[in-house]
């Protein structure tokens, strides 16, 4: 662009002023892109610097700001300029330009130029700060708004009536977009930051998301970007790695260069390098291999299991088998662009934060929210107490009416041509004309049909006092008069409401609860308007949400009855009878209506004419809406109690021509006119040398929003392009108003030639600690104030504190005003409770005692009192936001955000500011439409720039700030944003962001102290008395004992389990002790036990002569679940082998399964491997091959083939201490650990699993488990053989097919025992849990149930296993039949229900306490509780003690610690390649360090804790119950303190309905969150707020990464138990493909 190098302040006037022009030209579309450009060039050309040009600049910046005017005062230069021509403006579509300027920001919404320049200030002072936020990763789809066609889409409906939605960015972005004129002069080598920013982002002028390609491309890949390297070779880099943020906001270009060497230009082989090692590390390491998993199915199927890494062999350390992460020397793995950003994200952490936290904590049993202690800076008041403030008396002028329907009756008989109101078509040409008479004689027609006209048979429908909605568009002010004043005369109460548009309206419940709680049942409207009402497809009007059930009246003179002679309205003199209702919605977005009564009315209105001097017979203009507020206590009630003229401009016309009132003004020679500063604003941004308007007749501009404390540069800069045309300073008149006190203050007209009050500049540090400063040190956080006048005649004013009792302020300080005035505000009506808080406020002094008897009301003006008794106002309480007890004004907080050059970002400066409750604070939310050509790096460069100007200006941090796509912020009905819905859909997670920025850890800074860990109270030297230490209860606990059996033969018989099965082959060869279930729950195969014994001969057989086995090897049986795997298992212990059940590989999915099983085979030392014909096959195949090298299996026997004659009887006896399998699992950490399990071990398991199941010979139990490592292997292959019952085999991959299939099994075989896992009864409470009716139809009966245990090595999922009690109680499920069992590694079995004993119990523990290992006992619902279920009873010869892990020393039943365990069936050891004995002596035979010093324990890894309950047990004694809370290895220790993911994980996924499933990890400090998205994509963004927050309220952790993924990604293996450890692996390995990954700041 030609301004490159011209110096624009020094330009002459008047070619600023065609330089405007042109400006307007481009806007309006009356001039191309090109012949703009060619004139602006052409007139630039005189004043160009020539400097050497280093590159074509981006055509993006066309946007760069127009230029100032110079003339007049500072403040205006921000608003006398043209706008600028959007980026999208040469994109546009021609049909959908308009011929006039779309609507522009809030109407409260205008900064001066001071705040420009605070805010460039502020961001310089970041600048030399290195600060690299990282940049969110995206995926491609999920950018709602991808800028395909660069088409800004036409304003659809009512989104252009906006109090705000100007695109006043030119007033806006003046300072930041343009680089200041001195870089532009600087060579190429000292070239400022932010043109190098604006430069390097930007990159090609042309292709639409050139610069976002990088950022959004799918993982891993990069695009070289050939048209910015070619030309800018000095900034673009050539090769851009995924993860490098496109835009280091606060760098300057060298530190670019020493922190990202790779993207140096000058070192393209580096990135070469790169790029090559990046892809040569993923072929290298190929496809990791799956842990447990047969099959990639859907989550909830029985066995899904999706690691993406190998596991770890115990033994190995974690290194070693990591070889595919090339780790550098601080552990981040190079290639992995995530982890990259994460390292941003903690050097941006480091920084210290404000108000430091102490680093003690004082081990309370109490977390207590940090308090941060008071700043002994803190300015404080010290002013005297402040004396209320009077207005002057009110006159009582001789010809004031009785009242005001007096005053139209009186213009109406005496002077009934004179004009009352002129209303305007669109195009801004006078419509219509209302005279006084006219008026008068409709309101006469309307009142009497409403009291006689509206029932059947003239039955009066309405009595006067009854309210009566008044339904207008703001388009048809003469109906509305007419209405307003026929419900006076007829003394019914009129509430002017909006029109309502659809059901979806922003607020129309709200809008309901006001006409519920005024008993509306009537609504009055025009024609045209209720042709426009929705209706029903019957031609009904809607129902809208939340409203009464409302009869229509339309009033249109046409259908008004004309009254006889002698009818004539009753006018009665005024009273304190409500008069009228006008709506106002709180902050909590609830809306009231505050009655006014007859007599408020009138006095308000001759308070007025006193105030501004009305005279009868004057012309007014009104802009504001009539139906509320100044628009209708000038506009339609003090107008008419003068006999003025008031012409009403619609809102309509103001967006066609800006000019409009000011025309009318010219052409009505109009004395008075009614604005809002976004009127001044339009007008002057429209303003083009119009010689012809004249404003010198004004002799009072009131404006209405002169309270708002950005209102001062929008007078100053209308006043500075407006004094030429006659507009004199003295005229301008701020006031301020509100709903419940009506007007509060204004300044009336002055006497031309007096000086001009004085401005307040105010230190906005002091503001927010409630107290005025004027400010002296730092210009950029100062205020500039204007008065609002004095006080109304007849009023009297105080300040108070705003929050608690209604003290007075001192004069220094700020508060809300108070006003006593007979014109004001009576009630909220309908609403007695909140009336009292608000009309009665009785102030009180210093020491509590009130100060009169007179009531005043309370404005919601935060203000005080200046010199001269000047009213200043410095904000509105609802938009107060109070953040660790300072106050700040959302309304300055959106000024700074737009200040912050938003042209490239912000759609019309639509900004919504408002806080939410977390964590105990309010935390401060940004919320802002995006235009829909902004990029992702325009975007968050925009974000950034945000966060850092309000941390500098207004000294708070920012929550979280958040882009929506154009257009769907919910709108109020003049087009502004709802703040309240907007809030609201923030909260519920409908916010639907593109682009979002959390910053929790620069604002949160009340969070608990970190905790040191104390010294452990029991140790050594603390005293132990029988089973108290120190004074407590030793925490163990112990099942019954495994006892003596009686008949010495089967002692002999049942020594080991392979004999165990001979015996039962020769006394009870035909007694069937497997029933294998397909899917259609057809038995397909049974196995007595003659038949599973010469089974078991024949694979013995086959193994000494093919394998060549011997005593002592390891054989690995791959089968899928079913007799094969059992008889193969028994075959295996004949020939005195040692078996290892693998899980077999899945058909479709070699690559991620056919690993493990290699790894374990491998492991495991396999001599041989037995499995079916097919599996043989698939070991063999190609795909195999492609997988791994398939010559190298070891020997593979095919047990369906075997031979036909009679085996020789092989059987080798083995001894009690030999190894009689192996049970290899992989642990929730991703370990893969095998342990060896002796034959001892076996028959102990099996006798304490009888004694406690009670299973017999003629029992049957029904088991839905995975049969390869654990209990489930134990229940599948084990149990049956050892204690005679019949074992009903549900292999849990039928289930897919068939859901029903357990439960149907369970009903058909009258099942009282039965065994599944928490995969399989997710899967029946997802699947089925809603048809349990259509089941109980076909017979499905579950009454037989007596126990129904969840196998599992976790805490007890309670929610699951209650959800599913429930859902299938209408079955017959008993409730007390589900319950859990529990096992670990060291010992496959610790607990389980079993069928005598007492129920599960079930206890509530306290959260904090449980992070800090203590056990506190609370009551079901308190605050922090954990509702935590025992984990089944201790099985028959273990024995429990709770240990503190550090120590080793037995803890009391108060401490959470580690549980071990002994028994005669834990395992012997550890199965590893090395072997490591210290690593097994230390789980398997650890002793107490004090205590009992000779007992043998082993360690199981998870905590818990015992309580001693009230039940008693089958000897009748109190029954000890076990509760395991986590496994040790998964803890989080976060702040000193141990949080369980598993707690953090339910909270995550009860923060929002379309989160599927959620996992916790930590890495370096920071706390990980992944969630599953089982909505559709564009609800990703609004998860990130409701976890962050969910995490900060419940756990008072700050979530450091949210990522958001697509179902099924987080893995889970075949026990139902997520892999977090792989999951996280997956994650900084960059392999989760993200839907989105947010940095929380």
């Amino acid at each position: 662009m030609a301004d490159r190098g011209v110096d624009m302040l020094a330009l002459p006037k008047e070619v600023k002023d065609q330089l405007a022009e042109l400006d307007l030209e481009l806007s309006e579309g009356d001039i191309t892109q090109k012949g703009y450009e060619k004139k602006r060039t052409k007139l630039l050309l005189p004043f160009f610097i020539h400097t050497p040009v280093e590159a074509p600049p981006p055509a993006y910046d066309a946007q760069a700001p127009g230029p100032s005017n110079a003339s007049g005062s500072t403040h205006a230069n921000a608003h006398t300029q043209a706008p600028p021509p959007s980026s999208s403006s040469r994109y546009r579509d021609r049909r959908s330009r308009r011929p006039h300027r779309s609507g522009g920001t809030r109407d409260d919404r205008y900064r001066s130029d001071i705040h420009t320049e605070a805010v460039q200030a502020a961001l310089a002072k970041h600048k030399e700060e290195k600060m690299a936020l990282p940049m969110p990763t995206k995926r491609r789809s999920t950018y709602v708004q991808s800028p395909i066609n660069n088409c800004t889409p036409p304003d659809s409906s009512s989104s252009s009536e906006d109090e705000g939605a100007l695109l006043r960015q030119s007033s806006v972005g003046a300072g930041l977009g343009a680089p200041a004129p001195s870089s532009l002069l600087q060579p190429s080598s000292l070239q400022s930051p932010d043109s190098w920013i604006n430069r390097s982002v930007q990159g090609s002028s042309t292709s639409s998301s050139a610069s976002s390609a990088s950022s959004t491309l799918s993982h891993g890949e990069s695009k070289p970007q050939p048209s910015q390297t070619q030309a800018q070779p000095q900034y673009k880099p050539q090769y851009q790695p995924q993860y490098q943020p496109q835009y280091q906001p606060q760098y300057q270009p060298q530190y670019q260069s020493q922190l990202q060497p790779q993207s140096q230009p000058q070192h393209p082989a580096i990135a070469d390098m790169l790029a090559q090692a990046r892809i040569g590390l993923s072929e290298n390491s190929g496809p990791p291999p799956d842990v447990l998993a047969a099959a990639p199915q859907a989550r909830g199927s029985s066995h899904v299991d999706r690691p993406n890494n190998p596991p770890v062999v115990r033994g190995m350390s974690r290194g070693q088998s990591r070889s595919s992460m090339m780790e550098t020397a601080d552990g981040v793995p190079v290639n992995s662009r995530v982890s990259t950003k994460i390292q941003q994200l903690l050097n941006t952490l480091k920084r210290p934060k404000r108000p430091p936290l102490s680093e003690f904590f004082v081990d309370d049993q109490e977390e207590i929210v940090e308090v941060p202690q008071p700043d002994p800076n803190t300015p404080r008041p010290e002013g005297r107490q402040i004396i209320p403030v009077k207005g002057e008396p009110l006159g009582v002028v001789s010809n004031w009416p009785p009242a005001l329907q007096a005053a139209l009756a009186r213009w109406g008989a005496t002077q009934g041509k004179s004009p009352a109101l002129t209303a305007l078509d669109i195009t801004g040409k006078s419509l219509y004309t209302l005279t006084y008479g006219k008026l008068w004689s409709r309101s006469v027609k309307l009142a009497y049909t409403l009291l006689n006209k509206l029932g059947p048979k003239n039955e009066q429908v309405l009595k006067p006092g009854d309210r009566v909605a008044l339904v207008y568009p703001n388009s048809d002010p003469g109906m509305f008069w007419v209405a307003f004043y026929g419900c006076l005369l007829a003394e019914v109460i009129p509430v002017p409401i909006e029109v309502p548009l659809s059901r979806k309206d922003a607020g129309s419940s709200q809008v309901g609860f006001l006409l519920g709680s005024c008993g509306v049942t009537l609504a009055l409207t025009s024609e045209i308007c209720l042709k426009g009402l929705p209706k029903t497809p019957t031609g009904e009007i809607l129902q809208f949400k939340g409203w009464p059930q409302l009869k229509w009246v339309v009033t249109d003179s046409k259908y008004l009855t004309k009254p006889g002679k002698d009818w004539q309205p009753h006018i009665p003199t005024a009273n304190t009878d409500p008069a009228y209702i006008e709506y106002k919605a709180s902050k909590e977005g609830t809306v009231m209506g505050v009655a006014v009564s007859k007599v408020a009315m009138l006095t308000h209105c001759q308070a007025l004419t006193q105030a501004c001097n009305y005279c009868e017979g004057e012309t007014l203009v009104n802009v504001l809406d009539f139906k509320k507020d100044m628009g209708l206590w000038h506009g339609v009630l003090t107008s008419v109690m003068n006999r003025i003229h008031t012409i009403s401009v619609p809102y309509a016309v103001m967006k066609a021509c800006p000019l409009s009132w000011v025309q009318r003004v010219h052409i009505h020679k109009a004395r008075v006119a009614l604005v809002k500063c976004r009127d001044l604003h339009w007008a002057m941004m429209a303003h083009r040398e119009q010689r012809d308007t004249s404003l010198a007749s004004l002799r009072m501009l009131i404006v209405a929003d002169g309270a708002n404390p950005w209102s001062v540069s929008s007078c100053d800069a209308f006043l500075n392009v407006f004094q030429i045309h006659g507009l004199k300073p003295e005229v301008i008149c701020p006031c301020a108003t509100s709903p419940e006190a009506m007007t509060v203050a204004i300044r009336r007209p002055g006497v031309p030639g007096t000086p001009l009050p004085a401005r307040a500049i105010l230190s906005m540090g002091g503001l927010s600690h409630g107290v005025i400063r004027v400010n002296t040190e730092d210009k950029n956080s100062a205020l500039t104030v204007q008065d609002v006048g004095h006080v109304m005649p007849g009023a009297l004013m105080c300040i108070v504190k705003p929050e608690g009792p209604p003290q007075l302020c001192k004069t220094d300080e700020i508060g809300e005003i108070v006003v006593n005035s007979r014109a004001g505000g009576n009630m909220y009506y309908g609403l007695p409770g909140v009336t009292k808080n608000t009309f009665e406020v009785i102030p009180v002094n210093a020491l509590g005692a009130p100060i009169g008897e007179i009531p005043f009301v309370r404005s919601g003006l935060l203000g005080f009192v200046g010199p001269g008794s000047l009213i200043f106002v410095v904000g509105k309480n609802e938009g107060l936001l109070m953040v660790s007890g300072r106050r700040h004004n959302a309304d300055d907080l959106v000024a700074t955000a737009l200040a912050v050059e938003p042209v490239k970002t912000v759609y019309r400066g639509r900004i919504a500011v408002f806080s939410v409750t977390v964590f105990y604070d309010e935390r401060i939310v940004v919320v802002a439409e995006q235009r829909p050509d902004a990029s992702e790096e325009d975007s968050f460069q925009w974000m950034s720039r945000v966060l850092q100007a309000i941390d500098s200006i207004h000294q708070v941090g920012l929550y979280c700030l958040a882009l929506v796509p154009a257009n769907t912020l919910p709108k109020t009905h003049l087009g502004g944003i709802h703040i309240f819905e907007t809030k609201q859909h923030f909260l519920d997670g409908n916010l639907h962001p593109c682009n979002i920025l959390m910053c929790p850890h620069t604002c949160v800074t009340n969070l608990p102290k970190p905790r040191q860990k104390q010294p452990v109270g029991v140790g050594p030297a603390s005293i132990m008395v029988g089973n108290l230490v120190a004074g407590k209860r030793i925490a163990q606990a112990a099942g019954r004992d495994l006892g003596m059996i009686e008949d010495q033969d089967l002692i002999r018989k049942h020594q080991f389990l392979s004999e165990a099965l001979q015996w039962r082959a020769q006394t009870d060869p035909d007694h069937c002790l497997y029933v294998l279930l397909n899917a259609k729950g057809v038995a397909v195969s049974t196995a007595t036990c003659v038949q599973l014994h010469k089974r078991a001969e024949k694979i013995a057989a086959a193994l000494t002569e093919k394998g060549s086995i011997n005593t002592g090897d390891n054989v690995v049986l791959l089968y899928p679940p079913g007799i094969d795997l059992i008889a193969s298992f028994y075959g295996c212990l004949y020939a005195g082998c040692v078996p290892v059940t693998v899980r077999p590989p899945h058909p479709q999915n070699l690559a991620a399964t056919l690993p493990t099983v290699r790894m374990i085979i491998d492991v495991s030392k396999a001599a041989c491997i037995l499995t079916t014909q097919n599996l043989m096959r698939i070991l063999r195949s190609k795909e195999a091959a492609a997988t791994l090298n398939i010559k190298t299996w070891p020997t593979i026997i095919d047990t369906d083939d075997l031979p036909r004659h009679r085996p020789p009887t092989i059987y080798k006896p083995p001894t009690a201490e030999m190894i009689a399998y192996l049970d290899f699992s992989v642990s929730t950490t991703g370990m893969l650990t095998g342990v060896k399990i002796s034959h001892s071990a076996v028959s102990a398991l099996c006798r304490s699993i009888k004694l406690q199941c009670e299973l017999y010979s003629s029992r049957q139990i029904a088991i839905c488990l995975d049969p390869y490592c654990g209990l489930g292997f134990v229940l599948w292959c084990l149990a049956s053989v050892y204690s005679g019952h019949q074992s009903i085999l549900i292999p849990p991959m039928e289930l897919e097919s068939c859901l029903p299939l357990w439960l149907s099994t369970l009903s058909q075989y009258r099942i009282r025992d039965t065994f599944c896992s928490y995969s399989v009864m997710e899967l029946c409470t997802k699947g089925i849990g809603t048809q349990t009716e259509i089941l109980k139809a076909r017979g499905l009966n579950l009454s037989c149930v007596r126990s129904c245990v969840v196998i599992a090595e976790e805490r007890p999922r309670l929610a699951l296993t209650m959800s599913f009690s429930k859902l299938f109680k209408d079955l017959g499920l008993s409730p007390r039949a589900v319950s859990t069992a529990f096992g670990s590694r060291v010992n496959l079995a610790i607990c389980m229900q079993g069928t005598t004993g007492p129920d599960p119990s079930t206890v509530y523990v306290d959260m904090k306490s449980l992070r800090h290992d203590r056990v506190r006992l609370v009551e079901r619902g308190a605050p922090q509780s954990l509702p935590l279920m025992e984990s089944g009873k201790i099985l028959p010869g273990v024995r429990v003690i709770i240990v503190n892990p550090e120590t080793r020393g037995p803890l009391g039943d108060s401490h959470l610690g580690e549980i071990w365990i002994n028994s005669p069936h834990s395992a012997s050891g550890y199965y590893t390649i090395y072997g490591e004995e210290s690593l097994q002596a230390d789980h398997f035979n650890t002793k107490l360090s004090f205590g009992d010093p000779t007992t043998l324990w082993a360690r199981t890894g998870y905590l818990g804790f015992v309580k001693r309950t009230e039940l008693l047990d089958a000897a009748g004694h109190r029954h000890d119950a076990l509760f395991v809370v986590g496994s040790l290895d998964e803890t989080l220790e976060l702040r000193g303190l141990r949080y369980h993911p598993i707690d953090i994980e339910i909270s995550v996924s009860r923060a929002h309905r379309s989160i599927a499933e959620s996992a916790v990890f930590t890495w370096t400090n920071l706390l990980v969150v992944v969630a599953e998205l089982c909505g559709s994509e564009q609800d990703a963004l609004d998860l990130v707020p409701l976890v962050t927050n969910v995490v900060l309220e419940e756990h008072h952790l700050i979530v450091g990464v949210v990522v958001i993924v697509d179902p099924g990604v987080i893995p889970i293996n075949s026990r139902g138990e997520k892999q977090r450890m792989h999951l996280r692996d997956s994650f900084l390995a960059d392999q989760l493909d993200p839907i989105y990954v947010a940095y929380n700041m």
